[in-house]
């Protein structure tokens, strides 16, 4: 179960893939959730660092979703791409198809200082913000501090939308394992996250949304992927 039954740098199946995912109900029904399955003192497995390898794991896999999960400084990543004159990871990103890019920020002061940074560096480096969707995370109980709401309202004309996602003590306690107990205010945020997601997508290719291309030889039979390289940790979700 889990990634390392599907390695990187060998063909792959369908079904192994589909078996490869963790099953789990949640809002909306049942989910399939592919991770590495380590705990957290562990070291993370060596995952392959372009989104194309992740976009055709998806594609392999066969969900009409594929939500990834990722960690990485975006300003940082932008800046040095540009200065090195190499393909930077938030362009590639990016540039997958049909791909909506949602940029997770805390309600704190230096959590929006730090997103209106990368919201500038993207806007710079012509990314599509008009497809950005952006999530503010409350880290406690309280009032947004005023910073924080003059950068949600800023924002709001520069991304295709903002959401914010409130605290969630149940979370905070628990984790996901029991996302069926999330409370009301935070599952009406994730609806309406994921509602501002495809309506983004909706206004970028149409609605009814086109087929996404498929990788050239991918088959529910044997599907090639790229060899593996030193990576963050990533997650599929469908």
């Amino acid at each position: 179960m889990g990634l390392a039954s599907v390695p990187p740098d060998q063909p792959f199946t369908r079904a192994q893939v589909r078996a490869a995912a963790s099953r789990s109900s949640g809002p909306g029904g049942e989910w399939a959730v592919l991770t590495d399955h380590r705990e957290w003192n562990h070291g993370p497995l060596a995952l392959p660092a372009e989104p194309a390898a992740w976009y055709q794991l998806a594609a392999g896999g066969g969900w009409r979703v594929a939500v990834a999960d990722t960690s990485h400084p975006i300003a940082h990543d932008i800046v040095t791409a540009r200065t090195q004159r190499l393909p930077g990871l938030t362009a590639a990103w990016c540039s997958l198809p049909f791909a909506v890019p949602v940029v997770c920020a805390p309600t704190t002061g230096p959590g929006v200082a730090a997103l209106q940074t990368a919201v500038k560096a993207a806007s710079a480096e012509g990314l599509p913000l008009q497809r950005m969707v952006v999530a503010l995370t409350v880290p406690g109980e309280g009032r947004l501090p005023a910073a924080v709401k003059a950068a949600a309202t800023m924002l709001q004309s520069q991304v295709s939308a903002v959401v914010t996602v409130p605290f969630d003590p149940h979370i905070r306690n628990h984790g996901m394992a029991q996302a069926n107990r999330l409370g009301r205010r935070t599952a009406e945020a994730g609806a309406a996250l994921v509602a501002a997601v495809l309506a983004s997508a909706h206004r970028s290719w149409g609605d009814p949304l086109p087929p996404a291309a498929v990788p050239a030889g991918l088959s529910t039979q044997s599907v090639p992927v790229r060899p593996a390289q030193p990576a963050s940790e990533g997650v599929l979700t469908s």
